[in-house]
């Protein structure tokens, strides 16, 4: 398994391509197409699918021109983000007909790889993380040291911390690489979070 970053768009969302057996997927493809499709040329690996944690717009903006570009992709988001809710939501059933669902304990295989859904509502109705072997993919559910907002339309304080305390309670030690700003790992977030802890019940 190899992860490549790449910070995109105005406000540096983190954009991964997970790469696996030759196979890959593109979590977020926030902005930046062009940036984004040079470096999947480089691998010369197969895109499987493109992944979205959650709808808003600095995670979506390029899933279009990607669209494009590789057809053969399956793109997949939660159903509760599929069709945008307020402003800040980009609307992809608009642009990309084709969308896939998936939901809480779907998996998709990659390679040798499961990436497991968990759904962790908060940040938005249909947030999800995404799990694949020691390496948590977080979206704006769970940052190093703190956790998205929650008052943009559709968000909850109350549902992240639940997803927060579901997060803190997974078994063992993750790479957590989160929408933005820079990884952890689980058990340091554990440790000194306090949104993390208050979701745990530790505070």
């Amino acid at each position: 398994m190899k992860i490549m970053q790449m910070q995109v768009g105005p406000i540096g969302t983190n954009c991964y391509i997970l790469e696996d057996g030759g196979k890959i997927a593109v979590i977020d493809p926030g902005d930046e197409s062009g940036r984004i499709l040079d470096e999947l040329k480089k691998s010369g690996a197969q895109v499987e699918y493109i992944l979205l944690t959650h709808g808003h717009y600095d995670h979506t903006t390029a899933v279009p021109e990607l669209h494009a570009a590789l057809p053969e992709a399956k793109i997949y988001i939660h159903q509760a983000d599929a069709n945008g809710a307020g402003s800040r939501l980009f609307p992809l059933a608009g642009q990309v007909d084709d969308l896939l669902l998936y939901d809480e304990g779907d998996t998709l295989s990659l390679a040798s790889l499961t990436i497991e859904v968990l759904h962790t509502p908060g940040h938005s109705p249909g947030s999800v993380t995404l799990k694949t072997g020691d390496v948590l993919f977080t979206g704006d559910t769970l940052f190093a040291g703190d956790c998205g907002r929650t008052d943009l339309r559709g968000g909850s304080w109350e549902e992240i911390l639940a997803s927060l305390g579901r997060l803190g309670r997974l078994e063992g030690n993750f790479h957590v690489l989160p929408g933005h700003g820079p990884a952890s790992t689980l058990d340091t977030e554990r440790q000194v979070n306090p949104y993390l802890r208050q979701g745990m019940g530790l505070n």
